[in-house]
């Protein structure tokens, strides 16, 4: 029987139990798919706590990014068969042996990216392109971004990176040698940052990627970095009331994660896996995602479609 991770009221991930899923069948313009991966964000903890501008009816399901294989083509769905590999984001219905998706969600995977990677990809990868967009990062400019070992932070890292900016990256010391391996130079931000910075900037930072909340954004305007050269995606409302940019995934463009998933796929950007857990260790799972001090993403896998689909 498919099973689904469901959570019946708000508040902490000891909320979230692994209950029977209904089965599901492609309607007219649906597409069933298997799901092999699902990526946790830190969107999913505001949500089951009732404290996200999404406040779902209960019981709830979870999660948004997945891959997997399409199982099921309803009538009227051109351009995907039985058997494809797709990937892609489908909010509250993510965390599940099988889900219902739109054509629209779901996006063919590109020949040399891994499903566990596809899997963990969505709001990643478009909340990062759309806040690189926003700031503009260009050569010979010194770029900050925080948190840049965790699933968005990563990505915008090398992003910047791409466009030929210096990238200084806060993390905790542990992520230090591998953000070093892509190009990153790396900054504690758990004590005397502001003057490390000062340090390995002299001439300033000329634009930021924050992941981090309100207090990183004053500093990095009171450092001197143009309001219009910041992007702060986990400030809240007071970031833009102060002018900085709030782009996320909201803001991506349509066709920014198939060209991200193509640069992931040749090797010229890569997303790192954190910790795989198995559906049925589901609050084991968030509970990680909770304590930080990740190096990129999380996923829940179910082994059992693995098998079934001849993926292992």
């Amino acid at each position: 029987m498919p099973r689904r991770i469901v959570f019946h009221e708000f508040g902490g991930i000891e909320n979230l139990c692994v209950e029977p899923a209904p089965e599901l069948v492609a309607g007219p313009g649906q597409v069933l798919v298997r799901v092999v991966y699902a990526g946790l964000n830190p969107s999913d903890l505001r949500i089951m706590a009732g404290t996200f501008f999404i406040v779902p009816d209960l019981p709830s399901g979870c999660g948004n990014d997945f891959s997997g294989v399409v199982a099921g083509v309803g009538a009227g769905v051109a351009g995907l068969a039985v058997g494809d590999l797709v990937f892609g984001g489908r909010r509250l219905a993510a965390a599940a042996d099988y889900l219902l998706a739109s054509p629209r969600d779901l996006h063919l995977l590109p020949a040399g990216l891994g499903l566990d990677v596809a899997g963990g990809l969505q709001i990643a990868g478009t909340t990062a392109v759309a806040g690189v967009r926003a700031i503009a990062p260009s050569e010979d400019e010194t770029v900050f971004v925080s948190g840049a070992a965790g699933g968005v932070g990563v990505l915008a890292a090398q992003l910047s990176r791409a466009c030929g900016a210096r990238v200084i990256g806060s993390a905790s010391p542990a992520n230090f040698d591998f953000l070093r391996a892509l190009g990153v130079i790396p900054v504690d931000y758990d004590g005397g940052m502001w003057d490390r910075l000062r340090e390995l900037a002299p001439a300033g930072i000329s634009a930021a990627y924050s992941t981090r909340g309100i207090d990183e954004v004053k500093g990095l305007l009171n450092f001197g970095v143009s309001a219009s050269r910041i992007n702060a995606v986990a400030a809240g409302s007071t970031a833009g009331e102060l002018g900085v940019h709030t782009d996320g995934s909201a803001a991506a463009l349509p066709d920014d994660l198939d060209r991200l998933a193509r640069a992931l796929a040749v090797g010229d950007i890569m997303l790192p896996i954190d910790s795989v857990y198995s559906l049925d260790s589901a609050q084991a799972a968030y509970r990680r995602l909770a304590a930080g001090h990740l190096r990129g993403k999380i996923l829940l896998s179910t082994a059992d479609v693995r098998n079934a689909a001849g993926l292992m």
